[in-house]
């Protein structure tokens, strides 16, 4: 995978443009890092690419709150724990 600084983005776009088409993605950096995915679609593939690229992400974010989950302790609470919580929650949200 290629990666691209934001200047060259801005400085060699349609270099960029034409490579895309064979490199498929493009990783764009900002000061050495990673801050975009840039992917090569068509009409005929927008919408699936796009599906696909909001459920990578809706999966990365289903992880980031399990490892949150763990690191605070709360991936061991027991169904009536977490339904007691629901409802003080519920109850302060009510006043």
């Amino acid at each position: 995978m290629k990666f691209i600084s934001v200047r060259d983005l801005r400085g060699k776009s349609a270099d960029i443009w034409r490579e895309l088409q064979d490199e498929r993605e493009m990783v764009i950096t900002s000061n050495g890092r990673p801050v975009a995915i840039l992917a090569a679609v068509s009409e005929s593939n927008l919408e699936e690419s796009l599906a696909a690229f909001r459920r990578a992400r809706a999966i990365d974010a289903v992880a980031a709150i399990q490892r949150r989950s763990v690191a605070r302790g709360t991936d061991a609470l027991s169904a009536e724990e977490i339904e007691a919580e629901i409802a003080a929650v519920r109850k302060a949200r009510a006043r």
